[in-house]
């Protein structure tokens, strides 16, 4: 009798759920119990107990970054307020839960996973990454955790939508995602016009939607969530015995671990268990969280956009706004260090060391300025963030490094600006303050520089508004500026243009306002422009 009324309870139970609309949470294969040495794991881990993973977050079915937990999602480590879910992330629990340590999920640019992996900013890449023989000798795989085809993906109303072979792109505009081996596979297609790689899915969404291209390559699951949230695209598969030769390639699935490392056999155990059809299930369900709008129109897309994701866009500009202020002002007291030191005369130094040492320092200042001047931010913001991991095990937090590079590239050219302020000063002024007594550092605290500051302000400002969006090239670090929340919504979302739409507004809001308070600054330094005379004559 307790049995049945325990049966009853669970059917209600079930039933109320299920008529509430709760929503189910999305579960990966049961956890599979697995045997493993507890040391050689934690060896094995950045930090032991603690499994780092890698991914774009931006690559729906397979990862992508939402606002909240539902249906599975998990935060996203360096990404406040948001959460990974998709294929990968499901992956990543059970191989976690599998191995007993705790998950954590880094949100990081497709290029910038490997080095993170190498790096030992993460443990692993769980991101749709295929075991390619270049990517071998980087870094080693699992055994698959999931195998696809690759196909095509166009418009309904192009002249290709009813292509049956690959002989039928002809003349067609293809493109694949960068670094990939989808877009080496575009030569298999005879006669086609191969076109320049592109960065991501929303970026070859857009291409294809707006008629720059005719098509493009990718793996069934995410062509599927293509069209899910895009009804206008197709997807073009070929038959067996007439799709792509793959050589010593695949599209398979793997998960990446560093070179020789024990994690890798630990994970091959657990996968060991997860059959294809778990793998299928999971992946139709990933595919299935999300529904196609047909009947919203641009301006309720980009309601709907930005009333979802508002607080990731609130925190980006917050963030974009703390990176430029924050290092403007850095880079501007470095630059007036450099600028005032370069401007000491060599003959002031009658000692002979210290005219040997002042060169030396010159040098070394003139090499920062050349290197700072002459690389782009976002080659640099790779190299310092990664390397100073790899060479010098200084693990940096992503908002230090962005303080930390926009500061020293800000720096670099305004010692440039001030000291061109600082020559712009007439001779006459050196002369009148040494005529009444003053120092050299005096002339330049109390005499030179409130000339040069105010002269040279435009182009200080100018360098603050810029910093506004030049902190976009951070998010090859996984900055959570403006730019970089907006490339995960639209990942999430695949409504490229209108997300962008968004980020749009938000820049020139920002940049419009802040070069209104910088002219009123400008016109306060100026003063008045009707000045009294006044006599210097003491009344008796």
């Amino acid at each position: 009798m307790r049995k049945k009324i325990q049966h009853w309870l669970t059917l209600l139970i079930v039933g109320v759920l299920l008529i509430a609309g709760l929503p189910l949470t999305a579960q990966a294969a049961d956890t599979p119990t697995i045997t493993v040495d507890k040391e050689a794991l934690n060896n094995s881990l950045e930090t032991p107990g603690v499994f780092r993973v890698g991914m774009e977050a931006n690559y729906r079915p397979y990862n992508w970054s939402q606002p909240d937990d539902s249906d599975g999602a998990v935060p996203i480590a360096n990404a406040d307020g948001e959460y990974a879910n998709g294929y990968d992330v499901q992956v990543a629990k059970m191989i976690a839960d599998a191995l007993g340590v705790k998950l954590e999920v880094y949100k990081i640019e497709w290029d910038g996973l490997p080095p993170a992996l190498v790096s030992g900013k993460i443990d692993a890449i769980i991101a749709g990454m295929s075991p390619t023989p270049e990517r071998e000798e980087q870094i080693d795989f699992s055994d698959t955790y999931y195998t696809s085809d690759i196909v095509l993906v166009t418009t309904k109303d192009s002249p290709y939508a009813d292509a049956k072979t690959m002989n039928d792109f002809q003349g067609a505009r293809v493109t694949a995602q960068l670094n990939t081996l989808h877009y080496d596979l575009i030569d298999q297609l005879k006669g086609v016009d191969k076109q320049t790689a592109m960065e991501d899915f929303p970026a070859m969404i857009s291409a294809v939607s707006a008629g720059k291209i005719d098509a493009y390559m990718a793996e069934r699951p995410g062509a599927m969530a293509n069209i899910t949230s895009n009804p206008n695209l197709k997807m073009i598969a070929f038959p067996d015995g007439q799709a792509f030769d793959l050589g010593d390639t695949s599209p398979d699935t793997a998960v990446g671990v560093r070179k020789n490392s024990e994690l890798t056999g630990m994970i091959n155990q657990v996968l060991a268990d997860f059959t294809p059809e778990d793998q299928d299930n999971i992946m139709q369900e990933m595919v299935d969280l999300e529904a196609a709008s047909e009947n919203q129109g641009f301006w309720q897309q980009v309601w709907d956009i930005a009333t979802k994701y508002r607080w990731q866009f609130l925190r980006g500009t917050v963030n974009t706004m703390l990176i430029a202020l924050v290092s403007t002002t850095l880079g501007f007291l470095l630059g007036l260090i450099i600028a005032i030191y370069r401007s000491i005369p060599l003959s002031k130094h009658t000692n002979p060391f210290l005219r040997f040492l002042y060169g030396i320092g010159h040098f070394l200042m003139s090499c920062y300025i050349e290197i700072f001047r002459g690389t782009p931010m976002m080659v640099q913001a790779l190299l310092i963030f990664y390397g100073s991991k790899l060479f010098f095990n200084i693990d940096m937090a992503a908002m230090v490094a962005a303080f930390f590079i926009v500061s020293i590239n800000t720096g670099a050219y305004l010692s440039e600006v001030i000291r061109g302020g600082i020559e712009g000063i007439d001779n006459g002024q050196y002369e009148g303050a040494k005529a009444i007594g003053m120092t050299h550092a005096q002339t330049m605290i109390h005499v030179v520089l409130p000339q040069a500051i105010k002269n040279i302000l435009p182009a200080i400002g100018n360098e603050f508004v810029i910093n506004i969006k030049d902190t976009s090239v951070l998010n090859v670090i996984a900055v959570s500026e403006l730019f970089f929340v907006t490339k995960s919504a639209a990942g999430a979302t695949y409504l490229t243009f209108q997300t962008y739409f968004i980020a749009c507004a938000i820049y020139f809001v920002l940049t419009f306002t802040t070069t209104r308070l910088l002219r009123l600054l400008e016109k306060k330094m100026q003063g008045s422009v009707n000045y009294a005379m006044t006599s210097s004559t003491q009344p008796e």
